[in-house]
């Protein structure tokens, strides 16, 4: 099921796996249509479960030439090493940046001495690369990236920032399994802020799971708002929106006639 809600279109499949494959082949297409135009792009990856099958199924496009590929990724825990299995390097490392032979790896080694220092480096380099493809999710309190609520800003001034971590963001990183409780999560991350990600010439956001169903429908359904920072989707020229049925569960218009 397809369907548009403002700018922003959104395509529902029945399962993970279908949903996965075909925001794969998407993101597929652009980046072929991107290397055909330009000697090399710049493309940032988010580093959830949630995008363990749209990965799994890029990886398989043989059609992409990864040597002209310059990988970024949006956001990580202050004072958490790479080699942590919580770790957003580790997990993009493990599922993608090991996997293909990328141009270059532009990590946030956000275990340094000076978080703030880390956090302008990078956003200097978003700045002088700029950033072509994205590949994102949206989390449980709507945010992007974390960019959570209430201190999420569509006119933020910094392209990467250190913010201090809300509870229900916390809490879904042991939903994802990847803290057992709460107390074990982070309180602090830097992350790539939303005019980053609205400054990307297309955004591919992939969201499976019940967990993200209410998310999904204040997206979709809500005011474009700070309150629910992913509706800024809804405001760019080309992003692309995918969802299982669970994700889709609450929606209460799914198709343009509904």
């Amino acid at each position: 099921m397809k369907y548009k809600v403002d700018r922003l279109d959104v395509n529902i499949y029945p399962s993970n796996r279908d949903m996965g494959c075909a925001a794969a082949k998407a993101i597929g297409d652009d980046l072929c249509d991107l290397l055909a135009k330009k000697s090399e792009v710049n493309v940032m990856f988010a580093a959830a479960p949630s995008q363990n099958t749209t990965l799994e199924a890029l990886l398989d496009d043989r059609r992409i030439d990864w040597t002209r590929v310059n990988a970024f990724h949006m956001d990580e825990y202050v004072g958490i090493s790479i080699d942590k299995p919580q770790s957003f390097r580790n997990y993009l490392n493990v599922h993608i940046f090991s996997r293909k032979p990328f141009k270059s790896v532009n990590l946030i080694n956000a275990d340094g001495p000076d978080a703030e220092k880390t956090a302008s480096d990078y956003a200097k380099l978003l700045k002088a690369k700029g950033l072509d493809l994205i590949v994102l999710g949206i989390g449980e309190t709507g945010h992007i990236a974390f960019n959570d609520p209430p201190d999420a800003r569509f006119d933020e001034p910094k392209l990467a920032k250190v913010i201090n971590l809300g509870e229900v963001s916390r809490m879904q990183q042991v939903h994802d399994g990847c803290f057992k409780t709460i107390d074990e999560v982070p309180k602090q991350a830097i992350t790539v802020t939303i005019p980053a990600f609205v400054s990307a010439s297309c955004l591919h956001c992939v969201v499976p799971g019940p967990t993200k169903s209410k998310a999904v429908k204040a997206t979709l359904e809500g005011p474009v708002s700070e309150a629910c920072p992913a509706s800024v989707l809804r405001n760019h020229p080309n992003a692309h929106l995918y969802l299982d049925n669970d994700s889709a569960a609450l929606l209460s218009k799914r198709n343009p006639e509904a």
